[in-house]
Order: C-alpha cells, then structure tokens, then sequence
C-alpha cells in the first residue's frame, strides 16, 4: 500500500494548514463543508434513478437553461452545508440570478464562494458523468455583508478552486495555489484519500482534443482552419490528433489535465461571447490547469487576467496543454 492511500482529505487540509503560519482554520472549513457536500451529491447522483430526481423541473434557470431536479438539489445541499460555517460572506450559484446572501442569524466570514452545483447536468438522464465546480475568493469591500463587487474578481485572485467529478468513481480535485491535488472518495469508510498528488500536465502533452465539432458551420475562420490542423488536412503532413469529447465540462478537462490535449468552447455566430461562464466554470478550471503547468486563455488573452462584468459573464475557454493552448491562439490571430 503507497503512503498517498491513507492520506484522507482531512488530514491533507490539517498538513496543509500547518504550513500557513496565518491560518485561521476559515479556509479549511469551507474545505470539510465542501466535502460533505460532495459525499450528499454522489449518494444522491448514485440513486438518482430510483428515487425520482432525473429530469428537469419545468422551470428555466437565469442562464435559460432546463433546470434538472439535481441541480436545485445540489445547490441546495451545498448552499446548506456552507451558510452556517461562519467562514463565508456570501455565495454565486450557476442556477441562482443573484449572489446569494448569508442568513443573519449566522456569523460572516472574509470568503466568497461561487459553484456550479451540478455541472453537465443535461447528461444525468443517460448516466453521463457530471460534477460540481467550485471557486473561492477573499471578501475585498468593507463592511460584513458580502456584495457583488466581492464576487467580481479576477480569477488570479482565487484562494482556491477545484472540481468533484461524480463518474466510475467519486473524486475530488483542488488546488489552493501550491498544486494540484486529487482525492477519491473510498464509499466503504465514506471518507476521500488521496489518490493523485501533485498533479502535472503530460510533457510531452497527449495529442487529444476536446470539442462539439457539430458547431464547425458557426465557427470563425481560424477556428475552423484551426480544426483542420489538429486533423491533418491542412497538408503538412502533421499526424493527426485524436478526438475525445463527452459533452460534460468537468468529465472532459479531468481527462484533459490527466492525459494532456486541449478543451475548446470557441465563440461562435449564435455565441459571439462564448458559452461557458467565466466566475465558476472558466477561470476555477484555469486555476487548476495554470497549477498543473497547462494554460487557459480565451483566445487572446489569459482567463485567469479576465475582470467580470457580471456575475453569470460567458467566455470562450481553451484549456489544457500548454503548447497546444498557444497553437490554438496563433490559428485564432490569424483570423483576424
């Protein structure tokens, strides 16, 4: 047995915490709550079928999208989890139009947090993996109460950022600036152990991309002559990349950061500013990617250096190998 198979989360976050001689014991909180969270979701997104929470509400979300009852579950199990610890100041959901405030008879704290609860959750009908996205973030106005102004940050201001990836398995992946770090849950002990420490991007990167290619008519045209390139049918003669696309943000950049290669969502004519959300889907993945030793931009310029306008604000997102991620910006300058 290696030593990383008896390291729990827990244990992680102590050793960590007693390497930060500033450490107040808040961050770590937000930390354990997260987790149990992560362990509520996987039970439920495990018995999803059987205890009728597949399919949507009927309801929209603020972004347009169909709600599905796990994703008001989801938040709701991690919005629970968290108002309570005294750690935070107030929170950002994906489903939630709002930033959503503490209750007053809870004490506040100097964090933000803002998540996706449940990510990819299009797929949960056909038992396609999904996950949560979370990013945290220091309060920076005064007063107690957390505001929008605290949630607008750019993502090199993240404390932390990371993912729980609910597939074969259950794991955990987070970074809080000193690498990269992946846990799986052990559902016999009910408890996360360290299964990946120190993450790092392949060198040389796997030769994959990742990318709903249904969408090539909408493209620009150094997106499309980018798509050319990574196929070999530009004619010099490159051999070609392989193609790995599942359709769920956290399943696909966990492949991604294990494997190296590169995830796209291009802008596009219906989506001339991009798909994905910038505060809780772009800029955590790009924290960990930089972490990792990979690169995230949104074409042009470097995700995490992005300043949001807006709470639900929509980039285009490349991620993953380094090398490749700048490939994709050259082919994308040219079209211009």
């Amino acid at each position: 047995m290696t030593n990383s198979s008896v390291v729990t989360l827990e244990r992680h976050i102590v050793e960590e915490e007693r390497t930060r001689p500033e450490a107040t014991g808040a961050f770590s909180n937000i930390l354990y709550s997260i987790t149990l969270a992560a362990k509520i979701i996987s039970r439920e997104v495990n018995k999803a079928g059987i205890v009728d929470l597949l399919g949507g509400t009927g309801d929209r979300n603020v972004q347009g999208e169909r709600v599905q009852k796990l994703d008001l579950y989801a938040e709701d199990v991690i919005y629970r989890a968290m108002d309570h610890t005294g750690a935070l100041c107030c929170m950002v959901s994906e489903e939630s139009e709002d930033i959503l405030p503490i209750p007053e008879k809870f004490p506040k704290g100097k964090y933000v947090l803002i998540f996706d609860p449940l990510d990819g959750s299009s797929n949960i009908d056909v038992n396609v993996s999904i996950g949560t996205i979370f990013s945290v973030h220091e309060k920076i106005t005064d007063g107690v109460d957390g505001t929008v102004e605290d949630c607008l940050q750019a993502g090199c201001k993240q404390v932390a950022a990371g993912y729980v990836l609910y597939g074969s398995s259950t794991m955990l992946v987070y970074t809080s600036g000193r690498g990269v770090y992946g846990f799986t849950l052990d559902p016999s002990i009910g408890e996360f152990l360290l299964s990946h420490p120190n993450l790092v991007m392949p060198d040389p990167p796997g030769r994959m991309y990742s990318i709903n290619e249904a969408y090539y008519p909408r493209w620009s045209p150094g997106q499309q002559r980018l798509m050319q390139h990574l196929k070999g049918l530009d004619g010099e003669g490159m051999v070609s990349y392989s193609s790995r696309y599942i359709g769920s943000l956290v399943a696909d950049f966990h492949r991604t950061l294990l494997k190296g290669g590169i995830f796209m969502y291009p802008a596009d004519s219906k989506s001339p500013r991009g798909k994905l959300r910038l505060l809780y889907e772009a800029a955590p993945m790009a924290m960990i990617c930089e972490e990792a030793g990979g690169r995230a931009s949104d074409g042009r310029t470097r995700i995490l250096d992005l300043i949001p306008e807006a709470i639900h604000e929509r980039t285009p997102l490349y991620v993953g190998s380094s090398e490749i991620v700048g490939l994709a910006e050259a082919f994308l300058a040219s079209s211009t």
